[in-house]
């Protein structure tokens, strides 16, 4: 039996409508999704009376004088970024809420890619080692691809039933998996994102408060790339159908040309006001020189691949974190550097990160504490690009660095190739540390170019226990690379000593068991 409220739906017309949108432009559709807020027309009546003109005047009342910036989630927005270093790009994904794939270094031989090149000035010689280390690490990344091919080949025969193709496939997938080590971070990659106009906006001021040239450029061609008219996919058939109506009617032709042909710009509104963030480069300046001062003289201690920090009080865990990301050394030893300090002195590294803050800045990822598992991560860099996509973690991350040392697959070893690996790894540590040592400002930059993915990263990984367990199952399993496998089946071990009753709930795949390289 119907109740009052069906026959009550039923008698005023009201049903249920659901129907997809396409076509129109980013920042109109959310212009009339906000809308919803403040007038009771469905969005296709909304979206029929509206056109850009009203859309910017709009936002620009609601968005930038009143701040409502939820509305620029509304607006989503693809992006390709092509030929850019590997170093540039795990810059540009840093966000929590970024969707998007890269080139990856499994699936795709990178002996063709090319490298960025920052300035020099005047200074040839530092140019002509750096390009001389570049070159001879692709060289080497060249021999080793076909090298470790070659190893895997003999010793993983083919399956009758599996196609040659296939095989050759699969191994090769393996051998870039080794390979990929020997890449610099100067290396260039490709990548699309699929972002909302607010993680945009927030992510061009983020770039343009980098210290890096090559970063802040990224963000100038974002910016400019959101304002500009966007590649449309559909202009070639467009243009083929207008010449075959102007055939027969040109007066058509000119009637239906500006609708076919319109030009549509992603978001000229919501992100004509991102800036360099003075928030963020005033913070980093002032804590590099607070950990500067508190770590400057202290020796990086010996870390595991993986550390599970117990709790503390807040104050302790956000001081700790604001120097971690200015500095090379583990949590636990910055920990017990600031558990030494007075309380006064605690809350002023912590202020440091808060006092220029604007009216519209948000609070910086740092202050995001409390989480129950915390994770300082010390791992290849190759690694870390993979663990960098689990977005739903806060990640505190520090700059890269040849101070930790470098990861040698065991594979390596076994097809006797570790001396010459390891004379590359000692070529890219002195160029690295010759080209820092340069008195100018961007040397600590442009020697991070030359470090291999084989350098080992530190990072701390804060999440909850649903993470932890997604995390734990998903990268431990047989098709993943060695490398993130033993992490994240070291975070499994972390987290089950400390909580033994949860260990039947994490699913994990034992990683010292053998593994079926041609099983994908």
């Amino acid at each position: 039996m119907p109740n009052e409220s069906d026959s009550a739906a039923a008698a005023d017309g009201a049903t249920t409508d659901v129907y997809a949108v396409h076509g129109a432009d980013p920042e109109v559709l959310a212009y009339g999704m906000a809308k919803y807020s403040r007038s009771s027309l469905s969005l296709r009546e909304s979206l029929a009376e509206l056109n850009e003109q009203k859309a910017e005047k709009f936002l620009n009342t609601f968005y930038f004088q009143y701040g409502h910036r939820s509305i620029a989630d509304l607006a989503h927005l693809a992006f390709a970024i092509e030929k850019l270093s590997i170093l540039a790009a795990t810059i540009l994904v840093d966000e929590p809420r970024w969707d998007g794939q890269e080139r990856s270094t499994r699936y795709q031989d990178f002996q063709k890619s090319g490298y960025y090149v920052p300035e020099f000035g005047d200074d040839e010689t530092a140019r002509q080692a750096y390009r001389e280390t570049i070159d001879f690490l692709f060289a080497e990344y060249r021999y080793f691809s076909e090298a470790m091919f070659a190893y895997l080949q003999e010793r993983t025969p083919k399956p009758e039933e599996m196609k040659q193709d296939a095989y050759e496939r699969t191994l090769k997938a393996r051998a870039f998996d080794l390979s990929r080590y020997l890449l610099p971070m100067a290396t260039n990659t490709s990548l699309g994102q699929i972002v909302s106009a607010r993680t945009l906006e927030n992510q061009v001021s983020r770039l343009l408060s980098s210290s890096n040239a090559e970063v802040r450029k990224l963000g100038e061609l974002l910016k400019k790339a959101a304002r500009e008219a966007a590649y449309n996919v559909n202009h070639a058939a467009a243009e083929r159908a207008l010449h075959e109506v102007e055939q027969r009617s040109s007066e058509l032709a000119d009637r239906v040309r500006p609708v076919l042909l319109r030009k549509v710009h992603s978001a000229p509104t919501l992100v004509k006001y991102a800036e360099a963030n003075t928030y963020e480069q005033q913070s980093r300046r002032e804590l590099s020189g607070a950990a500067s001062e508190l770590l400057g003289g202290l020796p990086s201690d010996p870390a595991p691949l993986v550390d599970l920090l117990e709790d503390e009080p807040l104050e302790v865990e956000l001081a700790t974190t604001l120097l971690y990301q200015c500095s090379h050394h583990s949590y636990r030893q910055i920990r017990g550097v600031v558990e030494g300090l007075t309380a006064a002195r605690r809350a002023e590294i912590i202020d440091l990160g808060l006092h220029h803050r604007g009216r519209h800045d948000e609070v910086s990822r740092t202050y995001c504490s409390g989480q129950k598992f915390r994770f300082d991560i010390l791992m290849d860099i190759g690694g870390f690009r993979d663990m960098h996509r689990h977005r739903r973690c806060v990640q505190i991350l520090q700059d890269y660095t040849t101070l930790h040392g470098y990861d040698r697959p065991e594979d390596i070893d076994s097809a006797k190739l570790a001396p010459r690996y390891d004379a590359a790894m000692q070529r890219s540590r002195s160029t690295a540390t010759k080209l820092a040592a340069r008195p100018v400002d961007e040397a600590g930059e442009q020697s991070q170019y030359v470090i291999p993915l084989a350098y080992r990263k530190r990072a701390l990984f804060k999440m909850d226990f649903a993470e932890a367990l997604y995390i734990s199952e998903l990268r431990t399993g047989p098709a993943g690379h060695f490398s993130y496998r033993n992490v994240a089946y070291a975070m499994y071990e972390a987290a089950v000593q400390r909580y033994p009753e949860l260990a039947k709930y994490f699913r994990v795949t034992d990683v010292r068991e053998p593994v079926d390289l041609l099983k994908r």
